[in-house]
């Protein structure tokens, strides 16, 4: 699948077929620009409606001279030409993770391509479908980098909070972009019934923003559709009314676009000036949402859309709007109202309620976006996940977050009431976002792209500057609601690292705890153990070895299928694993023993298909493993097998990863990081029965394996799932204790239980309780 145009790849075959293929690319394209309009910058585009208001709500409201108006014009357009513009269409979108965008995309690709993350990684050359370029020599600085990060453990972890942060501060502008947006919406209808109490205009706003949720389960491709002639009509509207009345007030607002009138309104202005940025940041919220809701979409289609339609019609907005309060000073705290002709104040006002929604829905999509992200490699509990498309594999609804956001935003609404207030929240958590994406480009840019540490510096240096800026006008307002972002954030990050920390203990314990295979062995035939006829599924998160949730199942209960194929489910730090990569297949014992071991790895934005087809596919590849074994000519040599394909329909790669212990590198704190490169090369593993089984006995126990299995299957299938409880052990700290026996059994015991999110059957689930001291 094409990532860029969502069409299948296809190869030339003459200049008839050529041209076809690049009209198809060309529509999809832009079919998909005309899909963003209805998700990706509603944000941005909603944002005339309150940015002057906010702006001069403070003590900004004393200067009104035009000084002050042209210096704010001035101020807004340089920095949607510097932020969204430059920073973002250009520059930003190009940091995409195999077509996955967000501050979590950009720490899966460095995890990819260096050790300096704590997530799951897999070697450069491991999955080819995703290092198609060539890679660019190392320079000097960019390995200095790395190697820094690879030596000291706590930087890592560091960075993991930092992007945590970051990921925390998106999910939080999920909440204030709707509540914002709606309600400064509805606030025009008490332009023309001043009379009406506030109560009516919250309440209007929370029926738009119970509806407003409950499209969400209609999917992006769906709501794109739906809500793209709302966008269109509304920057249609904004513009064309923003030139009207450039025409009509003061042409001479055109001098604005000149930096000068910057320097020149924070001489007049002062700290004033300076506190007023907190009302002008508002003017590029929706352009972290850009990036976050890449994986709708593609590259080509955003910055098709945001330039030719988006970028000038919000410039003519703004500059509209400037020219008439530079002749109607008196109307700041409802400009955008005001500035409009009376014969199209009502269309306006129904097309501005109706394009807030649209509006809050590039931060809805977002947020789904990088919670699918952290969730699936293990920075948040497990929730259900639904992929609404099934040609663009980015675009999902997440359930409970979808409610949880509407029940957050109505409590703010009902709570605050006043735009001011959330205003202030609204712009903190915006660029603190932004300002987060800003430190992370500078490790992308030196450490993936192999660039100079002089230009990432310079990428740094020069955006950070000015968001540093906003964030400290932003930063004073705290008390005035900006804390509410903090809290909320804070909540969520704590959560976050908590799930990330008890999952890490867990399978720690895991892989500490395995039992050796010739042990188990051993202990399986002292214990007299019995063979039921079927085919068991083993789940656990160990690659190797026989997990202890399934040794001490033996132990207590000593039986088990005939056929048993232990299944570990891998997230990778990549979006999506192509089909012909996805399983690695090996056997466990003698073949007497009928044990097998399957790794499915998937991308983080995966979907999970039905698990009937899922067991279907992995038995097929044990058939496929069975069958290329007797084709090979020679037995494995000196306990080593180099990858081979399955078969030349499908080049799948077949490994045996019960090998002996893989390469580990230990810190202190016990805590094992096993070698990523090692599933995808050259594996060890034990055979002794290596050369026994080559004569006709052999040969007869081989052929028959195939036949075996398939019998095996018609007798019924189990899956065999550990129902943990994970615990601090007693001797640990309290604030260890707390963490994971309070905090992680809490998020453990609400979120979806492993079975249902592997989609297995519940009449066929064997669950086997065991207690994990960590």
């Amino acid at each position: 699948m094409d990532v860029e145009g969502g069409l299948p790849a296809v190869q030339p075959m003459g200049r008839r077929t050529t041209s076809s293929s690049s009209w198809g690319l060309q529509k999809a394209t832009l079919l998909l620009a005309y899909q963003s309009f209805g998700v990706v910058y509603g944000d941005l585009c909603i944002s005339p409606v309150y940015v002057y208001k906010n702006t001069f709500s403070g003590k900004l409201r004393l200067h009104e001279e035009d000084e002050e108006i042209l210096g704010v014009l001035s101020l807004v357009f340089w920095s949607l030409t510097l932020i969204p513009l430059l920073k973002y269409i250009i520059l930003v979108l190009g940091a995409d993770d195999n077509g996955e965008g967000g501050t979590f995309a950009l720490y899966s690709l460095m995890c990819r391509r260096s050790r300096m993350g704590l997530l799951n990684s897999i070697h450069e050359g491991s999955l080819s479908a995703y290092n198609q370029k060539e890679p660019r020599e190392e320079l000097k600085s960019s390995l200095g980098i790395k190697c820094f990060f690879e030596k000291h453990y706590s930087l890592r972890v560091v960075l993991l909070l930092f992007v945590l942060m970051g990921t925390s501060m998106v999910i939080g502008d999920g909440v204030f972009t709707p509540t914002m947006s709606v309600l400064s919406a509805v606030s025009g209808l008490r332009i023309k019934f001043p009379e009406l109490h506030e109560n009516y205009t919250v309440l209007f706003a929370c029926f738009v923003l119970v509806g407003l949720f409950a499209l969400q389960h209609c999917g992006t491709h769906r709501v794109g559709f739906l809500f793209a002639p709302i966008l269109l009509a509304w920057l249609g509207c904004i513009g064309g009314i923003g030139t009207y009345n450039i025409f009509k007030w003061n042409p001479s607002v055109i001098r604005a676009l000149s930096p000068y009138y910057i320097y020149n309104f924070f001489r007049k202005a002062g700290k004033d000036g300076w506190s007023s940025l907190g009302g002008i940041v508002l003017c590029i919220t929706g352009a972290e949402a850009m990036f976050a809701d890449l994986g709708h979409f593609s590259k080509l289609s955003l910055r098709l859309g945001f330039t030719i339609v988006v970028y000038p019609c919000l410039v003519l907005a703004y500059m509209g709007e400037a020219a008439y309060l530079s002749k109607h000073r008196e109307d700041l705290q409802s400009s955008f109202y005001k500035a409009l002709p009376d014969t199209v104040f009502w269309p306006v006002l129904v097309i501005a309620t109706l394009a807030t929604v649209v509006g809050s829905q590039a931060i809805i999509s977002a947020t789904f976006s990088i919670i699918s992200q952290c969730r699936a490699l293990g920075c948040f509990p497990r929730i259900k996940v639904v992929h609404t498309s099934s040609q663009v594999h980015g675009q999902i609804y997440i359930p409970e977050v979808n409610w949880v956001l509407m029940f957050l935003c109505l409590a703010i609404t009902v709570g605050f009431r006043d735009t001011e207030m959330i205003g202030n929240a609204y712009g903190l958590a915006v660029i603190l976002v932004m300002f987060a994406t800003t430190c992370l480009m500078f490790l992308v840019i030196t450490t993936v792209w192999n660039r100079n540490v002089l230009l990432a510096a310079l990428f740094t240096v020069g955006f950070g500057s000015i968001e540093l800026m906003y964030l400290s006008a932003c930063l004073a307002k705290v008390p005035h609601g900006g804390w509410l972002p903090l809290l909320l954030s804070l909540i969520t990050l704590l959560a976050m690292s908590t799930w990330h920390y008890g999952t890490k203990k867990k399978k720690e314990y895991e892989l500490q705890n395995k039992v050796c295979l010739d042990r188990f062995l051993s202990l399986s035939s002292g214990i007299g153990l019995v063979r039921v006829p079927g085919v068991g599924f083993v789940y656990s998160s160990a690659v190797n070895g026989v997990p202890p949730m399934f040794a001490h199942f033996v132990t207590n209960f000593p039986a088990f299928h005939r056929v048993l194929i232990f299944v570990s489910i891998q997230t990778l730090t990549v979006p999506k694993v192509s089909p012909d990569q996805r399983f690695l297949v090996g056997r466990v014992g003698p073949p007497a023993n009928q044990l097998f071991r399957c790794v499915v790895r998937y991308g983080y934005k995966e979907g999970r298909w039905d698990h009937f087809n899922f067991e279907n596919q992995l038995l097929m590849k044990v058939v496929e493993f069975l069958e290329m074994q007797e084709e090979a000519s020679e037995p494995a040599d000196s306990g080593e097998l180099s990858v081979i394909p399955a078969s030349p329909r499908a080049q799948q790669q077949l490994v045996d990863v019960d090998a002996a212990a893989p390469t580990a590198s230990c810190s202190s704190s016990s805590a094992c990081e096993i070698d990523p490169g090692i599933v995808s090369r050259r594996v060890r593993f034990e055979e002794p029965w290596a050369g026994a089984g080559v004569g006709e006995e052999g040969e007869e126990m081989k052929s028959s394996e195939v036949k075996t299995l398939l019998e095996e299957r018609e007798s019924g299938v189990s899956y065999m799932i550990g129902h943990t409880c994970v615990q601090a052990h007693e001797s640990s700290p309290a604030v260890k204790k707390f963490a994971v026996n309070v905090v992680y059994g809490f998020l453990r015991r609400n979120s979806r239980r492993p079975a249902a999110e592997l989609g297995v059957p519940h009449t066929s689930l064997i669950e086997v309780g065991m207690t994990y001291r960590v």
